[in-house]
């Protein structure tokens, strides 16, 4: 029998991809030093800082400014489905989906697609944040801590969104790119999941965080590996899952979303085009590491 490639090593891959978030982050410029400067709060993004999908609203936008067609976004969005809605996690098939995804920011430049970005959030992504999560945030920079975005949203949007919300800073997916211009590969994986904590752990190494007194606020069951290594944990707008596993532990549940059969009904129209289009965006505008 023939033998079978080796699959890739997806923890590796998590963790470069969580690295490479850390150093893209960049430090606040601000006029005064935090109070705090051991403690600090992390937000997820999608369903938590804001409703549905920010990669779904980039996508829509980038369609828009026809930057890939239907046939290309259909192909793209068949992979991203596969393995969501089957739970597939072969490597392969991450990785085909990851290509497909990146083929389409390919020869773009930085400068474009971060012009393009500023113009999507006010188009759609403005009116969609969460009042009460802004609050959260907000408290946290008023008790003297710095906050940062995590998401697995292209780190230009996630940066984008944390600027207009006047937060310290994000980390998100990075792309390479050489000169200005993305290549059409990642640096690492996806910042989904364990990558987030990746992330996080780079990022208090390098600002001195003492983890233990950090908080970290998300929707999503998949950010467990977040929530988990900070020492005050909460679940913002929570999906089943989470919900109950929150409960369980006694940690604060705080839901923002008004008329529960709306908001279910929102958050899977959100994770459907997410599927349609999440592939396609997947690699969009996002921070390069020079090659």
């Amino acid at each position: 029998m023939a033998a079978h490639p080796p699959r890739r090593n997806l923890t590796r891959r998590s963790t470069l991809a969580g690295e490479a978030a850390a150093a893209a982050a960049e430090v606040e410029s601000a006029l005064t030093t935090p109070d705090q400067r051991d403690t600090a709060a992390f937000f997820d993004v999608d369903n938590t800082i804001m409703q549905g999908a920010s990669i779904f609203h980039l996508a829509k936008g980038l369609y828009r400014r026809k930057f890939f067609t239907t046939r290309e976004i259909v192909g793209a969005a068949y992979k991203q489905a596969y393995f969501r809605f089957a739970g597939v996690e072969d490597p392969e098939h991450v990785a085909s989906a990851r290509a497909a995804a990146l083929a389409f920011i390919a020869g773009h430049t930085v400068e474009e697609l971060q012009e393009v970005g500023e113009e999507i959030f006010d188009e759609g992504m403005a009116s969609r944040i969460w009042p009460g999560t802004r609050a959260l945030a907000q408290l946290h920079l008023d008790q003297g801590q710095r906050v940062w975005l995590v998401t697995a949203a292209p780190i230009e949007i996630a940066e984008i969104i944390a600027a207009r919300l006047g937060l310290t800073g994000a980390m998100g997916t990075v792309a390479e790119h050489h000169d200005g211009v993305y290549t059409g590969r990642l640096v690492g994986e996806l910042l989904h999941g364990p990558a987030k904590a990746e992330a996080i752990v780079a990022l208090a190494e390098r600002e001195g965080l003492d983890l233990s007194r950090c908080s970290a606020y998300s929707d999503s069951y998949n950010d467990l590996p977040m929530l988990t290594l900070v020492g005050e944990p909460s679940a913002i707008n929570p999906d089943a899952r989470l919900r109950a596993y929150a409960r369980g532990q006694g940690w604060p549940v705080r839901d923002y979303r008004t008329g529960r059969k709306a908001a279910r009904a929102g958050l899977v129209t959100a994770t459907v085009g997410g599927a349609l289009v999440g592939a396609a965006a997947a690699g969009v505008a996002l921070r390069g590491r020079r090659a």
